[in-house]
């Protein structure tokens, strides 16, 4: 296939519909622990790819190098932790603080894909980097100010960006080879087995839960992981990390706005200015690299 059926532009409106209802989701979860709802959400969404993957992509599956294998485990991993930091964020800060946080992966994007596929970037884009942290600061310092546990909270998102920032840049390596449902099946795979070692060594629950906890659970599996970081997936292989991880900034506008009307979580004055400031390097950032970095519509040797 040489170019995408629709534009992968087009294309990222839906993911990140699809993510901004994550964190309400893991909210809406209650007491469930955080590693235990990212491991049921990855089980889950393994179980329902199964099927579909022994039928089309057997084949491939058998003729992956053991160096992809590592590789799309190793994004697993990092996957893995990018939930587990990310949804016990969610239990000590607010939703607004949780996501803008998580939004800064473009941050660690820029310094990975600098150094790892020599993209270069505008004096407007290193001026948008100390925009988007100074933003990130003011929000840290407001929820400080609340309690030591937001301030948490607020580093526990960030590691979570770091995470999925890590997450992004080893798929943007492997979908120029793989198929997307391949390289997310072994991805979500090892990610799911991660979640279950990593829930076994601490003692987490594996039941208890009651009918709406598993049907959030489900809606995680669906949503956000097939239409949220599936999509993603089939847009690194015409977009780069930067640019996917940039499309995301528009998931704490949708998921704060969630929260105000569903929880009823009101945005503190160092959300909104912080949470302003963010977004506008973020924004600038976008701006200082289309020029740049441009969708790549033609592959001749990848699959679809």
């Amino acid at each position: 296939m040489n170019k995408p059926p629709i534009h992968p532009y087009i294309i990222l409106i839906i993911p990140v519909l699809a993510i901004s209802k994550s964190a309400i989701f893991v909210k809406a979860a209650g007491d469930a622990p955080a590693s235990m709802i990212a491991f049921y959400r990855l089980l889950l969404a393994v179980l329902i790819m199964l099927p579909y993957v022994v039928w089309k992509h057997l084949d491939e599956l058998k003729q992956v190098t053991k160096k992809d294998w590592v590789l799309a485990m190793v994004s697993g991993v990092f996957l893995a932790f990018h939930f587990i930091f990310w949804f016990q964020s969610l239990q000590y800060t607010s939703v607004a603080s949780s996501v803008v946080l998580v939004a800064l992966q473009p941050v660690f994007a820029f310094v990975g894909t600098y150094l790892f596929f020599q993209e270069r970037f505008s004096v407007g884009a290193l001026l948008s980097l100390v925009i988007t942290v100074t933003g990130s600061a003011i929000i840290g310092w407001g929820d400080f100010q609340v309690s030591g546990m937001a301030l948490l909270g607020d580093i526990l998102a960030i590691a979570g960006a770091m995470m999925v920032t890590g997450y992004f840049l080893v798929g943007q390596n492997l979908r120029s080879r793989l198929s997307l449902m391949t390289y997310t099946f072994i991805a979500y795979g090892m990610s799911a087995v991660t979640l279950l070692i990593y829930n076994l060594v601490t003692s987490q629950p594996f039941t208890g839960y009651d009918g709406s906890q598993w049907g959030i659970f489900l809606c995680l599996a669906i949503i956000p992981t097939f239409f949220g970081h599936s999509l993603f997936n089939w847009a690194l292989k015409w977009l780069s990390t930067s640019t996917i991880s940039m499309a995301s900034l528009l998931e704490p506008i949708g998921a704060s706005l969630l929260a105000y009307w569903l929880f009823g979580e009101i945005v503190s004055w160092s959300q909104w200015l912080g949470g302003a400031i963010v977004l506008f390097g973020l924004m600038m950032f976008i701006f200082s690299t289309t020029k740049k970095v441009k969708p790549k519509l033609t592959h001749n040797t990848t699959k679809s």
